[in-house]
């Protein structure tokens, strides 16, 4: 089973729970063990609060009002992507360091590389912008109509 969905969101802190909400909702309706969807969730909501927050005023075509989520859910993995068309990344990025546990930034990349199995973070090839993707092995419910074959 294979399952692909894009949206194209305004930057704005109400698009954040939108794509959560479809992400859980696909991964409820396909028969993901409702642990993996919380953590690709809350990491999902990590990467589009990025966005919004840092994703503006890039110089390509794109509207820099705006940012791309894009996921797969393909046989035994999930893999998300969020790109934005900020300026991306001015130094090459590193692995996060964690901040302190008061802090109010700082949290969402480490959240993402611990919620993760695999995560990549960089400059959008050819154009301004950040791109941070991310995949983690699904487990199914036992119950699921829809199992992986």
């Amino acid at each position: 089973m294979s399952i692909w969905w894009s949206l194209h969101l305004r930057r704005e802190a109400a698009s954040v729970p939108l794509a959560r909400r479809l992400l859980i909702g696909t991964m409820e309706t396909a028969g993901v063990d409702p642990d993996v969807s919380y953590d690709l969730s809350v990491a999902l909501s990590e990467a589009c609060a990025n966005a919004v927050e840092h994703g503006g005023a890039g110089t390509s075509g794109d509207s820099p009002q705006a940012y791309r989520v894009t996921a797969y859910l393909d046989g035994e993995k999930c893999h998300i992507e969020v790109t934005d068309s900020g300026p991306g990344f001015t130094t090459p990025p590193r692995a996060p360091r964690p901040a302190s546990t008061d802090a109010e930034h700082g949290r969402g990349l480490c959240l993402i590389q611990e919620l993760a199995d695999h995560v990549q973070i960089g400059n959008t090839p050819g154009r301004a912008g950040a791109v941070v993707s991310f995949e983690k092995i699904l487990k199914w419910r036992k119950d699921t109509p829809l199992m992986a074959v």
